[in-house]
């Protein structure tokens, strides 16, 4: 898992999140099913469950929403543990929670499993523009060090006495952030100029080649199909419903 080439797994991911996308939500075994192969992934991989789990709680502010649309939703009421709730509604939140959490496991799996460095390379290997790929290879790299200058300008900031009470001082925060705004607008000039002067034509050099073999691609391929076919058998039982 960890030496496919990176953009086998990238693509491997997006089929796996395809195929739970186009799943009837009423199929809830087909879910199930998804997690088990996850699952499956994740024990190949040898990543700990404890570090799946910490890391899906990102999604709890975008899912939020889906906690409400049973009391927002209209349609048919039901009752559960004393609540009436919409049946439209309950159906749409499963829909969101199940396909959102299963598609952010997916996406912890490809970040645990890829070296975020090699993970922009297989991101390049797929075409993506490569002006798209230089600008989140510094924001990478870079990250770390506007973190630093944030943090240089805070212990500044209460060397001098300040801390922050109330939204009176919003307007000094304010001034830090548009100091800091410079002070990364500038080093990017230098860094700029710095590579230009270094032989910088637009494009970045290739110092790691991530060539796919077949048996490769074929093991990538194992997660979305598998999905696929969950897919496939989970739109026929909602015909045969029908």
């Amino acid at each position: 898992m960890h030496g496919l080439p990176p953009h086998c797994k990238i693509l491997a991911t997006l089929g796996f999140v395809l195929a739970v996308v186009a799943t009837p939500r009423e199929q809830i075994w087909a879910f199930a099913a998804y997690a088990l192969l996850l699952a499956g992934v994740a024990a190949c991989a040898r990543v700990p469950l404890g570090h799946v789990a910490k890391r899906v709680l990102i999604e709890v502010p975008f899912v939020g929403f889906a906690f409400l649309l049973p009391f927002l939703a209209t349609g048919p009421r039901v009752e559960v543990l004393g609540l009436e709730m919409s049946q439209n509604g309950l159906w749409g939140a499963w829909n969101i929670l199940a396909k959102g959490t299963l598609g952010v496991i997916a996406s912890i799996l490809l970040a645990t499993t890829t070296d975020p460095r090699v993970l922009l390379l297989g991101v390049e290997r797929l075409r993506v523009p490569p002006l798209l790929t230089q600008i989140a290879t510094f924001m990478f790299r870079y990250g770390d060090v506007v973190v630093e200058e944030m943090r240089r300008m805070k212990t500044a900031r209460a060397a001098r006495g300040f801390e922050a009470r109330d939204l009176r001082d919003a307007r000094i925060l304010a001034r830090s952030l548009g100091a800091l705004f410079l002070r990364c607008f500038e080093r990017g000039e230098r860094v700029h100029l710095a590579m230009l002067s270094r032989g910088y034509d637009g494009r970045m050099p290739v110092l790691l080649r991530a060539d796919a073999s077949g048996g490769q691609w074929a093991a990538s391929a194992i997660l979305p199909a598998a999905a696929a076919a969950v897919s496939l058998a989970a739109w026929m039982a909602q015909w045969t419903f029908l």
